[in-house]
């Protein structure tokens, strides 16, 4: 059972320290199929100063730069919005950061990953605001992103499940899925994700329920949680002046019993923290049982009454059936996406080591001052010495 942090928490108080200007953030992208590494972003970010705007982009801006978007922006801003991390939006945001942008929301800097974007014609859209030293970055997420999840909708196996072997399919979908004929981006590949206690932690650290708190119990599989969960979970939040949602999630073969297929797309580690991460979710249940039962109440110290259940209409008629039929419907668009976008981080690692070879080359040539090797085995010697600076840097 995991405890959430309160709604907008995550760094110091949106005034900022006593006697001190609160240093404002901002941060931004597609958000399209958010998941827990964009959340995970979003809480590095907010970490570093008092107050998180997100810049979403419009559809038309990343159709032009990467490809058609599975959400549309309406839904993107919701989603970014439901994240607890989050203090504002700035929805259509320009796809290429520029001081202008940082002073009009009176931002002190941008964080992004430690991976690349680039435009349609393969510029870094964050060259201006790193030029001018308004630029921070953290990590990336292994183990997750929008190209996996894709790829997992479209082969229909169970590899990604907790306590499943990963088989053949699934590892030759991690090696070929939207792979471009030059091979793989680092960043566009896929990669294991691993859970881990200080993963929990960072996105589960909050508070036991209070005196005059309504505990309210919500159950299901919360799978690649979208914004019909979201809308659910809004939803129940009104219910209560003061309300303490406990979110049960169901182990991956449970739900695919009751789901079929290959559902859950997200396994339970993966949707622990996508849960987690929303603003209306006060605690998590890893491996809640199906059926909600007396002593499941009473241990959560809910009044020993019965007539409690409630049926919520989320207003929203999105399902995690609709999301994978969005993909299927464009898969061949999303696989071309995927391509492009991995044939330019490679044309940008390319030009990155020929650079850094040319470094090399001239700090090691006699007319640089260099001492010139007097024999193979010093040559050789030498080599290695470089290939291991290389490694340790």
């Amino acid at each position: 059972m995991l405890r959430n942090g309160a709604a907008g928490g995550g760094g110091p108080a949106a005034g900022g320290a006593a006697g001190h200007r609160p240093v404002r953030v901002w941060c931004d992208g597609c958000y399209d199929m958010v998941h827990y590494g964009h959340s995970n972003q979003l809480r590095q970010a907010r970490a570093m100063g008092d107050y998180l705007i997100v810049g979403v982009h419009t559809d038309e801006e990343i159709a032009k730069h990467k490809g058609p978007p599975v959400f549309t922006q309406e839904e993107r801003y919701k989603m970014v919005q439901a994240i607890k991390w989050v203090d504002e939006i700035a929805p259509g945001a320009p796809y290429v950061t520029t001081l202008e942008t940082l002073d009009k929301y009176n931002c002190d800097f941008c964080v992004h990953g430690d991976d690349i974007t680039l435009t349609i014609d393969g510029k870094d859209t964050y060259e201006e605001v790193k030029t001018a030293g308004r630029y921070r970055e953290c990590k990336r997420t292994q183990g997750v992103s929008t190209t996996d999840l894709v790829g997992r909708m479209l082969l229909m196996t169970k590899a990604h499940h907790s306590n499943i072997d990963e088989d053949l399919d699934y590892r030759k979908h991690t090696d070929n899925f939207g792979k471009g004929p030059k091979g793989h981006s680092p960043w566009t590949g896929v990669s294991q994700f691993l859970q881990t206690s200080q993963k929990i932690i960072q996105f589960a650290s909050g508070k036991e329920p209070q005196p005059g708190d309504t505990i309210i119990y919500v159950a299901g599989a919360f799978d690649l949680f979208h914004i019909g969960h979201v809308d659910f979970l809004e939803k129940v939040h009104q219910l209560a002046e003061r309300p303490y949602i406990i979110a049960g999630l169901h182990f991956d073969q449970e739900v695919n019993r009751y789901k079929g297929k290959n559902y859950p797309i997200m396994n339970i580690h993966e949707r622990t923290l996508s849960v987690l991460a929303c603003r209306y979710v006060s605690e998590v249940v890893i491996g809640a049982p199906y059926a909600v039962t007396a002593d499941l109440l009473d241990h959560f110290r809910e009044p020993k009454r019965r007539g409690i259940f409630q049926l919520v209409d989320s207003g929203s008629n999105l399902t995690t059936d609709l999301i994978v039929q969005r993909i299927i419907k464009n898969r061949l668009e999303f696989e071309a996406r995927n391509q492009k976008k991995e044939a330019k981080e490679l044309a940008v690692l390319e030009t990155s080591r020929e650079l850094m070879l040319g470094s090399w080359n001239a700090a090691a040539s006699p007319s640089s001052g260099g001492a010139k090797s007097s024999s193979r085995e010093d040559s050789e010697q030498g080599h290695r010495c470089w290939c291991a600076q290389d490694v340790l840097a």
